[in-house]
């Protein structure tokens, strides 16, 4: 089992490793859902962390339906992401219809090179999210974020455990939305997925965490036994 935790500040994410985390999220604007940090935040994020730090490519709040210039600006960010040599870059871009806007997604992905290239919860927008998953896979993608289409992966874990049974090795599914150390077991029990996303950025929190699902890995190694 594999801990992300999405952070909206070095603070935040130096707390999250010393609490346990394998993997960070780098945000800005966390109240809007999440802008690409700035350059000097994913630098210092670089000297300080031992873990990897993905980084989030949005021009802006709201919809995922972005102008020439917005996704202008995006592309740029995610070269400058990539020039710091980050671990990964976090997009999500839509047509209008909800679909996948496959032409940019592709182009993101492609700036992502051998990094991981994560599809974030506009995921959950999509009128089809397996039709939706299949082009993620078919476009190289690593990872899909998603609650399940409900507002937390708990009240979307019925949906989850079939994205994860759907994509089997070809993409990973990675719950997240409302996760915490209260409900942790359970989503992972009805998902069966193999890494957790969370926002919990306090370090006993993610010590927590970090337990929770390490036992659960050792639970479902006893069963194997």
């Amino acid at each position: 089992m594999l801990l992300e935790i999405c952070c909206g500040s070095v603070n935040e994410a130096i707390e999250a490793e010393a609490g346990g985390a394998d993997r960070v999220e780098l945000c800005a604007s966390l109240s809007v859902g999440g802008l690409t940090p700035s350059s000097e935040t994913i630098v210092d994020a670089k000297r300080r962390l031992r873990i990897p730090a993905v980084v989030m490519i949005r021009a802006r709040g709201g919809d995922f339906c972005y102008t020439e210039p917005e996704f202008a600006a995006m592309v740029a960010d995610a070269e400058a992401a990539v020039a710091r040599d980050v671990a990964g870059l976090v997009f999500g871009a839509l047509n209008e219809d909800g679909a996948i806007d496959l032409a940019r997604t592709r182009r993101l992905r492609d700036l992502a090179g051998a990094r991981d290239a994560v599809f974030h919860r506009a995921f959950d927008l999509t009128p089809d999210p397996f039709r939706a998953l299949d082009e993620l896979v078919d476009l190289g993608l690593t990872r899909i974020l998603t609650s399940g289409r409900q507002n937390t992966a708990l009240e979307g874990a019925d949906l989850l455990k079939r994205l994860v049974d759907h994509a089997g090795e070809r993409i990973q599914i990675m719950p997240g939305g409302g996760i915490r150390p209260f409900n942790v077991d359970a989503i992972v029990a009805r998902t069966g997925c193999r890494q957790i996303h969370s926002g919990v950025t306090e370090r006993k929190a993610v010590e927590q965490l970090a337990r929770a699902i390490r036992s659960q890995v050792i639970m479902d190694d006893s069963r194997l036994s």
